[in-house]
């Protein structure tokens, strides 16, 4: 009974720390809207108040669930590849360096594994968890914390074992974290900025805009978080103007936060139904690959510009 209590008060600390963590931000990015949209804003936030619900409940769902297994996991991680001296470079490197120097090393160190790891995501293998992310038609700040718990392991095992091998300190790899979460919150917002000049060295909400749209010409486009350098280095690059297009997935991948969790479950049975299939009926059919992945999988929803 002791031990019930203690989860229970566990859990209720963690909600708590995490959703009033949420609480300057969300001010901060209404007084955002409401000077760009004006009244107009209250019009747009009641529009996605659907969709504010699913993210929520999938944050809330994360932070009850996936953040203590995580935090095990990763722990556990560390520890191994600090047994085994699995680091590239040292402390003593690290503190060569000056403080504000290291931050910027580790934000931009975070950003390119973040970006690799993103494209990895727009493939067929990690696209069905992914999508639930993309599936919100009505983007607000709080899509960056639309998730599937798949998507959220995957996310926090590649980053977190990368990072680890650079041996940033601590307090770096705190920082990194906290730029690109609420930086990435920030893009999510519904707001026509493309910064300029200044696109060519961060990315804009219109940018990331871009990668939300429905159909193709953005889908695989504008991987990165905060820097867009790596996007132009690697031919994603995209922001013609301010995104207007159609934001979400072309499938039905689930109504409500559970459905949005069943549904890379639904693609992986649909996926060994077909394999089941195939070996009884090995005459293949021309759309064979996306009846198994779904037809909102990249291989007709993100098409590379």
């Amino acid at each position: 009974m002791q031990l019930v209590q203690a989860l229970l008060v566990q859990t209720g600390q963690a909600f708590w720390t995490a959703f009033s963590g949420l609480i300057w931000p969300a001010l901060a990015f209404a007084v955002i809207a409401f000077i760009v949209r004006g009244a107009d804003a209250f019009r747009v936030a009641r529009d996605a108040g659907p969709q504010v619900r699913i993210n929520l409940i999938l944050f809330a769902i994360d932070i009850a669930i996936v953040t203590p297994l995580l935090v095990m996991a990763l722990t556990f991680l560390g520890g191994l590849m600090q047994s085994a001296g699995l680091r590239l470079f040292s402390a003593d490197h690290w503190s060569a360096l000056p403080v504000w120097a290291v931050a910027i090393i580790a934000v931009f160190c975070g950003d390119f594994i973040g970006y690799w790891r993103h494209r990895l995501e727009h493939t067929p293998f990690l696209w069905p968890a992914h999508a639930i992310h993309h599936s919100d038609t009505h983007m607000t700040w709080t899509t960056g914390l639309r998730f599937h718990p798949l998507n959220r392991v995957t996310t926090a095992l590649i980053d977190t074992t990368f990072l680890a091998l650079l041996g940033l300190p601590m307090w770096a790899l705190m920082i990194n974290n906290l730029t690109r979460h609420f930086y990435g919150l920030f893009i999510h917002m519904d707001l026509p900025w493309t910064y300029g000049l200044l696109s060519r060295v961060f990315v804009s909400p219109a940018m990331h805009r871009w990668h939300h749209i429905r159909d193709a010409d953005g889908a695989g486009v504008n991987f990165a978080t905060v820097s867009s350098v790596f996007d132009q280095a690697f031919g994603t690059y995209h922001v013609p103007r301010p995104c207007d297009a159609p934001l979400g997935v072309r499938d039905q991948i689930g109504k409500g936060a559970w459905g949005q969790i069943a549904w890379p479950f639904v693609v992986i049975f649909r996926a060994l139904s077909h394999s089941g299939r195939a070996e009884r009926d090995p005459e293949p059919r021309a759309n064979d690959a996306e009846v198994a992945l779904g037809s909102g999988s990249p291989l007709r929803s993100a098409r590379n510009d």
